[in-house]
């Protein structure tokens, strides 16, 4: 039999706290968890708000020696890759260790720990930076250090695609659990709140300006004026369904039933109209590969960048692949931020809490739709069976990802599955 992957542990680091339990709590509440940029002063940019880690302490999740020769964005990583462990009931090292593998996705690497050496580089005497600089900054230093830290030492990459590059890093764990690996660490973490980072975000001219945390970030609506920065994410640990089963698991969130990655082939840009033509086909390639129709996916997590043309091709992409009448669709972005690929690996996780207590969460954010972003959102809390979600991410200059997560069947009860 073809093995199947599904997701074992879920472990979250956001602004809306750390463990999911946490997370869910604040995300069923609507809590707003966006505030003013603390991990420096950012009283002369135009952006001042984001999504930050409340009471984050990385000491609690990792040994000195480690965290001196990372990033934040590395730490957030220790932190939930930790919690995912324990809430699969895993190991923390492993007994086999070319039998777990570590997938996760990056984009802007290590930002906090690269200002720091630049500024001490060009401000001090001494010309120099630490040791440490290549290794913290680079995108890779998260797999890296996570391998190491736990001794998992099967086939480990990561997944360069921005905003998509945590539903890549599930579909490329899906991949690797086919080929014969049991246990896969996937998502992504992120903290892109350095001044450096902050000003390359501006330069992309699609941030919001707003000073008012409650109206910031307000996707597909009337008065959405652009994105708000946050870090933080999610990491899951995917599994063998039979290696699951085999070692007594008792709670499967979800199985990664089918996955579609596409390009635009063209730049992100301030103006101008957006395409949604292979966003859209990047949603038809996972419902074409997990064997679903439109018709019976029950909730639909999107990007949600919040700036008006991006959600207005993201609605048509919608239309176009569901028709008229699109299944509900919620986004839990503007209480905390986008996380980059933080953010979608937040999405997905939220898409698995959904179908482990049959609930879809509110939308937030929304008042009134923006005209052409006419679609059925979430407004209050649904309970009720939940048994597809399809997870939507675009990455700047013209990465799309799509991921089917399907309710956990137990065996001789699956309903289609993916070619």
């Amino acid at each position: 039999m073809t093995p199947r992957p599904v997701v074992t542990g879920i472990g979250v680091v956001a602004p809306s706290g750390i463990g999911t339990e946490a997370h869910w709590k604040s995300v069923l509440a609507g809590e707003n968890r966006i505030g003013r940029i603390t991990l420096f002063d950012p009283d002369r940019y135009p952006t001042t708000l984001a999504g930050e880690v409340a009471d984050f302490d990385a000491a609690a999740f990792a040994d000195n020696r480690r965290l001196v020769q990372t990033d934040r964005w590395t730490h957030l990583g220790f932190a939930a890759t930790r919690l995912a462990l324990a809430d699969a009931g895993l190991p923390e090292v492993a007994t086999d260790p070319y039998g777990y593998a570590v997938t996760l996705a990056s984009s802007s690497g290590g930002n906090l720990f690269g200002q720091r050496e630049l500024q001490r580089l060009w401000g001090q005497p001494a010309r120099t930076v630490g040791a440490y600089q290549s290794i913290a900054w680079f995108y890779a230093a998260s797999v890296g250090q996570v391998s190491i830290h736990h001794q998992f030492k099967g086939p480990c990459g990561v997944l360069v695609a921005e905003a998509a590059g945590a539903l890549d890093s599930l579909a490329h764990a899906a991949r690797i659990i086919r080929r014969g690996t049991p246990v896969v660490i996937a998502g992504g973490t992120e903290c892109p709140l350095s001044p450096y980072a902050l000003a390359c975000q501006i330069r992309n001219g699609l941030l919001s300006d707003s000073d008012d945390p409650q109206r910031a970030y307000l996707p597909f609506d009337v008065a959405a004026s652009g994105y708000v920065p946050a870090e933080g994410g999610a990491v899951f640990v995917v599994e063998d369904l039979e290696h699951a089963l085999a070692r007594g698991v008792t709670t499967v969130y979800g199985e990664i039933a089918g996955w579609g990655a596409t390009h635009d082939g063209r730049h992100t840009v301030r103006v101008g109209a957006a395409d949604e033509t292979q966003y859209a086909r990047s949603m038809r390639l996972a419902l074409e590969r997990a064997r679903c129709p439109p018709e019976e996916v029950d909730v639909v997590f999107p990007d949600a960048l919040g700036v008006p043309r991006y959600d207005r091709a993201e609605a048509a992409a919608l239309r176009s692949v569901f028709g008229p009448d699109s299944p509900p669709v919620t986004t839990q972005k503007p209480l905390i931020g986008r996380a980059h690929q933080g953010g979608s690996a937040l999405d997905a996780a939220n898409a698995l809490l959904a179908l482990r207590h049959r609930v879809l969460p509110p939308t937030a954010g929304l008042d009134r739709p923006a005209p052409g972003c006419e679609l059925d959102f979430v407004r209050q809390a649904r309970s009720g069976p939940v048994r597809t979600a399809l997870v939507g991410a675009r990455g700047f200059d013209g990465f799309n990802s799509s991921v089917l997560i399907r309710a956990y069947q137990p065996p001789g009860q699956r309903a289609g599955g993916e070619q």
